[in-house]
């Protein structure tokens, strides 16, 4: 596995090397020690491509209406994914109504394999990527009946390490110039709030690595399944498994954005995580404050950031703004904590 570069992002250290490469693509990123030439002719190879991006979790909601900006917006081919093949594919009619022009793949970001033939078709179609948004995640509502260990168990595979598998997956592709965000929420913040102040130390080190990362949100499953979460320092709240999902994912942003300004510095890859809002979905409920289209402008604000633009990079952005990611954080007055 340590030859096999596909895993750069794992966060384990073997794969700690100097290089992107993606075979698969026939391309290599290389680092800055790269001469020159060969540096110019591979992103040559690259950007003379197709542009392209991919949204996640797109035939509804938020992933829909960036999807639906993006379209309207992105110098490229827009690609929307999703699970369920037959409402990916009624989504896309639904754009294509509109006078838009998006493509459909399949995606099921549970499922390794899934995500391995994504990342095939970018390579083949495309020689890599240009913007990723990872929008798909779930939810249970507060009133669900399903056992707290079962909630815990789907939600983090789904929102944490299944989003994890994508970056594995596709960060090798991203292009210079590439963006990526990663849809994550204010409950981070407010999950690590009430964390213990053990774990509230190991979650805003700026040392992390992914490796440890995925080590807690695995811990995580394993006491609520145990019963001593509530012991182990985790929080006591409504909402905890989707609370801790996104904070993980806020943090796994933080140590990707990391990784990209060591291993690709001088491409302008920008990757952030944002909160879009409490937003009238299926997901936020009918009471959200905003529509889906009102709070698909943050995370369609970081994917078409300009290429002289410097930053942001490696944030959390709620209404276009950067803040900062700890304890110091002023809620908005839709939470209630």
């Amino acid at each position: 596995m340590a030859d096999d570069p596909t895993f750069l992002y794992s966060g384990r250290s073997d794969h700690e090397n100097k290089l992107l490469w993606h075979p698969r693509c026939g391309h290599r990123a290389a680092a800055s020690s790269e001469s020159p030439r060969l540096v110019l002719a591979l992103h040559t190879t690259m950007s003379s491509a197709p542009r392209v991006a991919v949204v996640t979790g797109a035939n509804k909601g938020l992933g829909f209406a960036i999807m639906r900006d993006l379209c309207r917006n992105f110098s490229g081919d827009v690609v929307l994914t999703a699970r369920d093949e037959a409402r990916g594919r009624a989504a896309v009619q639904q754009l294509q109504s509109e006078g838009l022009s998006p493509r459909f793949h399949l995606l099921d970001i549970d499922d390794l394999q899934s995500i391995c033939t994504l990342r095939d078709f970018l390579c083949k179609e495309y020689r890599g990527l240009d913007v990723l948004v990872n929008n798909a995640g779930i939810n249970f509502d507060t009133g669900d009946p399903t056992p707290l260990p079962i909630q815990a168990e789907v939600t983090l595979k789904t929102n944490f390490f299944g989003t994890r598998n994508v970056c594995r997956e596709l960060l090798p592709l991203m292009k210079p110039q590439g963006r990526v965000v990663n849809v994550s929420s204010v409950m981070g913040f407010v999950t690590l709030k009430q964390c213990s102040p053990e774990l509230q130390q190991k979650f805003t080190s700026e040392a992390i690595t992914e490796e440890e990362l995925g080590m807690l949100m695995d811990k995580f499953v394993e006491d609520v399944k145990n019963g001593v979460h509530k012991k182990e320092g985790w929080p006591d709240m409504k909402l905890v498994t989707y609370g801790i999902s996104k904070m993980g994912i806020t943090i796994l942003s933080r140590i990707h954005a990391r990784k990209l300004s060591e291993q690709r510095r001088g491409d302008k890859i920008f990757l952030n995580a944002c909160c879009p809002g409490w937003l009238r979905t299926d997901m936020g409920g009918p009471k959200g404050i905003k529509s889906p289209e009102e709070g698909a402008e943050t995370p369609v604000y970081l994917a078409l950031l300009p290429s002289d633009a410097e930053g942001p990079h490696g944030e959390f952005v709620m209404e276009k703004k950067v803040e900062q990611w700890g304890l110091s954080f002023q809620f908005p007055p839709w939470i209630v904590i």
